[in-house]
């Protein structure tokens, strides 16, 4: 794994932006419109107002989103919005959620990892698109701030790390909010553990969230080193989880499908409850939904192949008869679903949760998995703690 180092995390004071759960957002990717007007609205000091500033995106225009989300952060960091951290630090971080009815939690530690270029230790199982990486390296320009973490996993497991968190999250949390989605984020900042590096020096990172914003960072790496050498653009924060003794949870990308040829086959199921309860992973068994006789028509299909489901799905029939802009993506089965029955779309798929080690084989064969294949949640929160890149 790239070498990983503590920092001087920026993080709100409360006392001066009001309470922590008016001024933090989901990553920017999965920030509806409405999700991002609630924010912009929440509080003058919501990260959105930087993440996602109004303005034009085009950085030439006077007065754009990029100029305007640096004005704001500098506004807020000689305000006292946000304060620096004293000396370099770690921080530990957890999540506390349901998922299926089930109380759960994850744990890592964020850091400043050291960037190095794909395929090395750093491993990617997603393409990243053109305009995503352009809009993110303007903002990056503009700010000289990470303000969320990339998450990745390791294979683990690391016992010294889970002894660390298990001891460190035993005490009330420094920063804690409950989400949108009744996720309970906490986070405590960790000093004095310079050993955290060597413990994952020989890990190799899967990227679970952030490819983008991983792209983003090499790119003005480069562009800064033409300049000024090296500094602290060499780095981006990242979130780290052991999956060896953490219960990830890697939730499916249903697929919609607006034209094309229908799936074929299968063998009927009641209802969208009986497909979700018989999908599974394991077997590269998935569900799908059509329309038949203004009906919805709900079946089960075995595939062949090796997991994750959603690459045999792709590799045997998808990709011939959905090609390019045939699809459409939701992590919400009930959405794909009211698609169909509302006509808006030819058919639905179905697909199971996978594991990070699954993900890790497909890149390891020197693959990638199809765009928008797996939803790892619940995700870091923009917000609870930024990296600045000023020295």
């Amino acid at each position: 794994m790239p070498r990983v180092f503590p920092f001087e995390g920026l993080t709100y004071d409360e006392g001066v932006a009001g309470p922590l759960d008016r001024l933090t957002t989901p990553p920017y990717d999965v920030i509806s419109g409405d999700r991002r007007g609630a924010a912009l609205s929440a509080s003058p000091f919501n990260i959105v107002h930087v993440d996602l500033a109004e303005g034009s995106s085009d950085s030439a225009v006077p007065g754009n989103r990029y100029e305007r989300a640096a004005t704001t952060l500098s506004e807020w960091r000689s305000e006292g919005v946000l304060t620096r951290a004293p000396q370099e630090r770690f921080y530990a971080y957890e999540v506390a959620f349901e998922l299926h009815d089930e109380p759960r939690r994850l744990r890592g530690i964020v850091c400043a990892m050291e960037l190095e270029p794909w395929g090395g230790s750093v491993l990617p199982h997603e393409e990243v698109m053109a305009g995503p990486v352009q809009d993110r390296l303007s903002l990056l320009r503009a700010t000289a701030t990470h303000l969320s973490a990339v998450y990745g996993t390791v294979t683990g497991p690391c016992p010294r790390l889970a002894d660390l968190l298990d001891a460190v999250c035993a005490a009330p949390a420094a920063q804690r909010i409950v989400d949108e989605e009744g996720v309970t984020h906490s986070m405590w900042p960790v000093e004095g553990q310079a050993a955290v590096g060597r413990w994952l020096s020989e890990e190799s990172l899967l990227i679970a969230d952030g490819h983008h914003r991983y792209t983003t960072a090499l790119a003005y790496r480069e562009e800064m080193r033409t300049v000024r050498g090296a500094g602290p653009w060499d780095r981006i924060m990242t979130l780290v989880v052991d999956a060896g003794s953490q219960d990830v949870p890697v939730l499916p990308y249903h697929r919609i499908q607006l034209a094309g040829e229908p799936p074929k086959g299968g063998e009927p199921v009641e209802d969208l409850h009986g497909v979700l309860d018989a999908v599974d992973d394991d077997r590269l068994r998935l569900g799908t939904v059509v329309m038949r006789d203004e009906t919805p028509s709900y079946r089960m299909h075995d595939l062949a192949g090796e997991p994750p489901t959603v690459c045999a799905l792709h590799a045997g029939s998808l990709d011939h008869v959905a090609p390019g802009d045939h699809l459409a993506f939701t992590h919400d089965a009930e959405d794909a679903d009211r698609a169909v029955r509302r006509g808006e779309a030819l058919a639905a798929y179905f697909l199971p949760s996978t594991t990070p080690d699954r993900i890790r084989k497909v890149v390891e064969r020197g693959e990638r998995l199809p765009r928008k294949s797996t939803f790892f949640w619940p995700k870091p929160r923009t917000g609870m703690v930024l990296m600045p890149l000023d020295g």
